[in-house]
């Protein structure tokens, strides 16, 4: 399983800390659900999952202010000695002072949100299902091309990059070059991103690195992009048989997703851009319902019952 710090939770989620002197540096996530604990401020700790976040919304707020102080202070003890990641209170509630101190005692962190409860549960909850989903890294070049995340694979020097540059200039955005991050998010979406380290750099033979962000605007890049479909560029290869129909979609396999996935060839003369455009569009198109090649087979074939 991997795991984010909690600092970059804080950090994405914008939330103030309030027991500074734990080091949230030190608090890993590794579980992208979280929990309000409205059971177990009542005692009820059977199958409690101590790894996810805790939730203070108004409810538990409120359930909490009608306790005795020393049956709330025993509640609090009996929750944090669970070794739970963090508090997140919601809505800007204050923790009062007896969960601050028993926070600083177990080492846990206490975090106070200006969110409402359901949208920062969301929002935790979608950010961590990223972060922390099955991840690899593959050699290929990432792009939106009309909203359809394009990944552009095949061997060094093909020309993806050269590619990806023009469809840039045609005005749609780069993912990432060279390098792409792949997480799994669900059983049918996989999003890539790019490495930190090569993030909106382009490497172009001959010319060497070249930053997108710099030289056509900030409208060029994008951090995160869903993959949607995979286009393998290779040599034209004269004895080989090229798909000239498409009535039936090929797919690949990454992570144990299914993509479409196109081999194209390349020849000198071809404008690569505008066959990826097309590519993108098409994909969209039967996406929709519409299949082109379908339609001109029943073309073909309305017309050969006419002929009968």
């Amino acid at each position: 399983m991997y795991g984010v710090t909690l600092q970059e939770l804080i950090d994405k989620m914008q939330l103030r800390n309030m027991t500074p002197e734990i080091d949230v540096e030190k608090v890993v996530l590794t579980h992208p659900d979280v929990n309000r604990p409205a059971l177990q401020l009542a005692g009820f700790f059977d199958h409690f999952d101590n790894e996810r976040v805790q939730i203070i919304g108004n409810v538990e707020h409120e359930y909490i202010n009608q306790m005795e102080p020393s049956r709330r202070r025993a509640t609090y003890d009996r929750l944090l000695s669970e070794k739970i990641p963090c508090m997140v209170y919601c809505r800007n509630i204050m923790p009062d002072e007896d969960m601050l101190d028993l926070c600083n005692h177990y080492g846990v962190p206490c975090l106070v949100s200006s969110r409402t409860t359901s949208a920062q549960m969301a929002e935790i909850i979608r950010w961590l299902n990223v972060k922390l989903a099955p991840c690899i890294t593959i050699h290929g070049v990432l792009v939106d091309v009309f909203g359809v995340g394009v990944l552009m694979m095949g061997e060094s020097g093909i020309g993806k990059s050269e590619a990806a540059l023009e469809l840039i200039k045609r005005g749609h955005r780069l993912v990432t070059d060279d390098a792409v991050e792949i997480h799994k998010v669900s059983d049918d979406t996989l999003f890539g991103t790019a490495p930190d380290i090569t993030k909106h750099f382009i490497e172009l033979r001959g010319i060497g690195i070249i930053d997108v962000k710099s030289l056509f605007g900030v409208e060029s890049v994008i951090d995160t992009q869903a993959i949607d479909m995979v286009v393998k560029l290779e040599e034209w290869n004269r004895d080989a048989e090229y798909d000239r129909m498409g009535l039936e979609d090929r797919y690949t396999e990454i992570l144990g997703n299914k993509l479409v996935y196109y081999s194209i060839p390349l020849r000198p003369g071809r404008n690569l851009a505008l066959i990826i455009e097309t590519a993108a569009v098409n994909h969209r198109q039967k996406m929709m319902g519409y299949n082109a090649a379908r339609e001109l087979l029943n073309r073909a074939q309305a017309n050969l019952s006419k002929a009968k």
